[in-house]
């Protein structure tokens, strides 16, 4: 039920939080934010090349992401590799979006080209992901003496969906590398 007097104390309370110091110093401080906000030198350029460079940069790790995970013999260790390269492509791709003004067409292509790379490595990575739930719920079966059998399905399935991605990611990854865009962010 409403009660007049704590509305009127909590009516008070706010009065003086507004008439404080330290609001008022907060107020002032966002006042001069936003008016003389704190930029790098950076800030001062023309954005095509700022942010084309920025681009190229994140494109760059993904690279050498992608490459690295592609050299390493299928198991764990490639696995982890090909995670760290989809977050490097999630990266890379949200560079991209704000950059599509700017930089138009070539960012928009490079950031489509990118989002299928990343595809395919989020879906190897819920592979992996999925495979070490099903193992555990195996093991979980044959310790309560029920069949892991079908679990061993779910897993052998899960495996060559995995599979399938690793093998359809370098003719992806050619696609999204070749170097049309990326020329075009340099201009």
């Amino acid at each position: 039920m409403w009660d007049v007097t704590t509305s009127a104390e909590a009516h008070l309370r706010t009065l003086d939080a507004l008439n404080s110091r330290r609001y008022l110093a907060l107020l002032t401080s966002l006042a001069t934010l936003t008016q003389r906000p704190p930029l790098r030198p950076k800030a001062s350029r023309k954005p095509p090349g700022v942010m084309g460079r920025a681009v190229l940069k994140e494109y760059g790790r993904l690279t050498a992401r992608v490459t690295h995970a592609l050299e390493l013999p299928p198991g764990t260790e490639r696995d982890k590799a090909l995670h760290e390269a989809r977050k490097a492509a999630k990266r890379t791709r949200y560079a991209t979006e704000p950059a599509r003004d700017p930089l138009g067409k070539p960012a928009k292509r490079l950031g489509k080209r990118v989002k299928s790379v990343q595809k395919v490595l989020g879906d190897h990575q819920d592979s992996v992901v999925a495979r070490d739930t099903l193992r555990e719920l195996a093991v979980a079966a044959h310790a309560a003496g029920e069949t892991a059998f079908v679990w061993g399905l779910l897993y052998g399935q899960e495996q060559a969906a995995a599979d399938a991605r690793e093998r359809e990611l370098p003719a992806v990854w050619a696609t999204a590398s070749r170097s049309g865009p990326r020329k075009a962010l340099t201009r």
